[in-house]
């Protein structure tokens, strides 16, 4: 499955949102050309212990199924070669320091310029514009300056930094998505275009649930934990062996959730309804949890299930990938040439899931297809 087979990218990427981005053009069948700097290459390389080939994990992770050259860009020989391998590209993306591209001389207006059909996708911080357009930025600040980290953590405690790449990969997936929907019009046009994504932005997207409701209501938003802030029940309740997040969406789920307990809940005012569940909370929720916190977690689930009450167990990462349907969905691939598993891309073409074509370069090689 190579749904963009012929189709060439260029990538300037350095550690995690402009690499994501490749290797989700790379899954797809791209030939991806990973462009380094001499001295070391991407810096993801040596970013934790060596896994394979003396590079990081993270590095085989964010950078399978490309290919990498060298290139001094601060020389003009780089910057030419740069040129070169952009005349036959289709799509160029980096995640440059804001301001870098431009010193170099490979700023969208030059690049696109020489290159009318190129997509030049630009991978900002702050933004292309405004008073930080300048500043550089990484995940944990986003999260914290976006006000993630306020809605993330239990209620009253401190802000929590999410525990995956929220920002560097949405950023990543945002710029596959403008990249996408610029070869379609060029399709139509013959021309590339500048595509800009930001780390900010993305921060703030993730956020708009949030943001909408204090901008259209007034209303700031509270940490929940697991929980909802317009649902009641709908969060993790401790049983006997592990937690159990219990999603009850609406009344109808409620009362399936009584029956199940032994409860008539639904028959008190003060339950019967969503709304009068949001506002009583503080009464129901320990009720709930004294009568779980006894019961193993998987009969529980199990019964709750069969009832048609939405529940998961909160797993560990071992215990997700002991679950049969982990491995039914094949998401975990092997790297072929490798003795390593990663993880595939979320997504499948008429039932069948884009393969790893082969594992990360290494620094200059370029491994043929």
């Amino acid at each position: 499955m190579s749904v963009l087979a012929g189709i060439k990218v260029v990538e300037l990427g350095q550690v995690l949102a402009a690499p994501f981005a490749g290797a989700i053009l790379a899954d797809l069948g791209a030939t991806v050309v990973k462009v380094e700097k001499p001295d070391g290459g991407d810096d993801a390389r040596q970013m934790g212990p060596a896994f394979r080939h003396g590079d990081a994990l993270n590095f085989h992770e964010f950078n399978r199924g490309k290919r990498s050259v060298t290139l001094d860009l601060k020389l003009p020989g780089g910057v030419a070669a740069l040129h070169g391998l952009l005349h036959d590209a289709d799509i160029l993306v980096h995640n440059l320091r804001p301001g870098v591209a431009e010193a170099l001389g490979i700023g969208p207006e030059v690049v696109t310029a020489r290159h009318p059909r190129l997509i030049y996708c630009a991978m900002g911080a702050f933004g292309h514009k405004g008073p930080l357009a300048h500043r550089p930025g990484y995940e944990p600040l986003f999260q914290a300056f976006a006000g993630l980290s306020s809605i993330t953590g239990e209620p009253g405690g401190p802000p929590v930094r999410m525990g995956a790449s929220v920002v560097d990969q949405g950023t990543g997936m945002w710029t596959v998505i403008g990249a996408l929907a610029a070869l379609q019009q060029r399709a139509r046009t013959g021309r590339g275009c500048v595509v800009n994504t930001s780390l900010f932005e993305t921060a703030l997207m993730w956020g708009g649930q949030k943001i909408s409701a204090y901008v259209n209501q007034g209303k700031l938003p509270e940490r929940h934990a697991s929980g909802h802030p317009n649902f009641v029940p709908y969060q993790a309740f401790d049983c006997a062996d592990g937690p159990l997040l219990i999603c009850c969406g609406n009344d109808r789920l409620f009362r399936k959730l009584a029956d199940v307990l032994g409860r008539d809940w639904p028959a008190d005012p003060r339950f019967a309804t969503n709304r009068q569940r949001l506002a009583n909370q503080a009464v129901l929720l320990p009720e709930i949890a004294a009568l779980l916190r006894a019961r193993p977690r998987a009969a529980l689930a199990e019964t709750l299930i069969a009832a048609g009450v939405p529940c998961s167990p909160v797993n560990s990462i071992p215990e997700v990938l002991a679950e049969p349907q982990t491995a039914a969905m094949e998401m975990l691939q092997p790297v072929p040439g490798e003795d390593f598993s990663l993880v595939a891309m979320p997504l499948s073409f008429d039932g069948e899931r884009p393969r790893i074509r082969h594992g990360a370069p290494r620094l200059g090689e370029a491994p043929p297809d």
